[in-house]
């Protein structure tokens, strides 16, 4: 009994002497963790995710000038999806401990049962700070055709994107080498880079791109509509195993309206294909590639957009967009989480689209008028119908895109 008791004082003092902190520097020691890692013998299937025939190729007829989902990839050369890759991934997007205090991981502001976005207005970072904006849904990423992420675009690609949010002072605190540090002290990782990239070499660069890779491994095709949209050739087409608002509300969403202004419009012009992302740029059209304004505010003061990257006058009150996959089930919306459910949203296409100077054709004509799309009650229940059929409940409760730490 006396051993036991001067054994554990001296436990509790080594684990008060690693523990402490001497100048602000940062001592990492490596310790049984409180949640055990828990992968598959084999591992998941991450590279070869069967896409739907309707991903390979545009069913849409030709004037919606759409091109294959898979067009849209954003998938470098020297990145592609590995199973190993996306596993180890999958790790650093769940593990706490890469943060500046251990509280905080990616899957925090991403959670996956929310649609791997956060059900708070503006997420918590590492010391209970709040993030400037709402943390955006990351479904369908792959497909964000620019390649550009965040809000304002300020990441030139996902492979720079993943790395920011560990450096940024209220997310998680940590500098690249203080990452890496904590990684190299963790047992389980060795293997999983050894797996990913032939040796246990643990870099700033590997660590992007086996993040990049789960991220980019999270696409959604089992959702209603996609299990139903199989039963027919083309997406116009009334879906049989859809109720009658469901389908009323799809071709409300797909086809052309006249809006207030005169002009014609209808919500699948910006979220494009049925992986519902941003559309490509042509031709140099579009000034940023995956961001337009939507009139959320007649003067954007206190957040301006994509400008804040570009400097460019005409991006004050662009925003990024995310594909709609699970858009039903991650409230709040927008960038700064101002709408707290659907039915808001749609109210705000329907009559709150307020004239920006950034706003484009169709939401604004050559005399400077704004359009609204002016639905009706009965056609804002068939938009809402629709937009929950882009549930996808099987990919939410997909093993392989959830918590390894159980």
């Amino acid at each position: 009994m006396k051993n036991e008791k001067v054994n554990l004082l001296a436990l509790l003092i080594l684990l008060f002497i690693a523990c402490s902190k001497n100048n602000n520097d940062i001592t990492y020691i490596q310790e049984e963790p409180l949640f055990k890692l828990d992968l598959p013998e084999e591992y998941y299937n991450y590279a070869n995710i069967e896409l739907p025939n309707y991903y390979k190729e545009s069913k849409f007829p030709d004037a919606f000038q759409f091109e294959a989902v898979t067009i849209y990839d954003n998938t470098p050369k020297d990145n592609l999806i590995t199973d190993a890759g996306a596993t180890l991934g999958r790790v650093l997007f769940y593990d706490t401990k890469l943060s500046s205090n251990g509280t905080i991981s990616c899957a925090s502001c991403h959670n996956f049962e929310h649609g791997f976005s956060d059900s708070e207005i503006l997420s918590i970072g590492f010391e209970g700070g709040r993030t400037r904006r709402h943390s955006m849904g990351i479904v369908n990423a792959r497909f964000y055709a620019g390649g550009q992420f965040f809000w304002d675009e300020r990441a030139k690609t996902l492979e720079d994107q993943v790395l920011m949010p560990f450096q940024d002072d209220i997310e998680m605190g940590l500098t690249l080498d203080e990452l890496i540090h904590i990684i190299k002290n963790q047992s389980y990782y060795a293997l999983l880079f050894e797996d990913a990239f032939g040796n246990d070499n643990i870099t700033s660069d590997r660590i992007s791109k086996s993040l990049a890779q789960f991220i980019r491994s999270i696409v959604s095709v089992t959702s209603k509509y996609d299990k139903a949209r199989g039963d027919v050739e083309s997406p116009l087409d009334d879906f049989p195993n859809f109720t009658a608002k469901e389908n009323e509300g799809k071709k409300l969403f797909y086809m052309p309206r006249t809006l207030t202004n005169g002009e014609s419009g209808s919500c699948v012009g910006c979220h494009q294909t049925e992986a519902f992302i941003g559309p490509l740029p042509v031709n140099n059209f579009r000034l940023t590639t995956f961001a337009t304004s939507n009139g959320l505010d007649l003067i954007s003061t206190t957040d301006l957009g994509v400008n804040e990257a570009t400097n460019n006058i005409n991006d004050i009150g662009k925003f990024k967009f995310p594909s709609l996959k699970n858009i039903a089930i991650r409230p709040p919306y927008m960038h700064d989480g101002r709408f707290s459910t659907l039915e808001e949203v749609i109210d705000h296409y329907s009559f709150g689209i307020q004239n920006n100077t950034a706003l484009i054709t169709p939401l604004v004509n050559s005399n400077g008028e704004v359009g609204q799309f002016n639905f009706t009650e009965t056609e804002k229940e068939a938009l809402l119908a629709f937009l929950n059929t882009l549930t996808d409940n099987e990919m939410l409760t997909d093993e392989k895109y959830s918590n390894p730490f159980k």
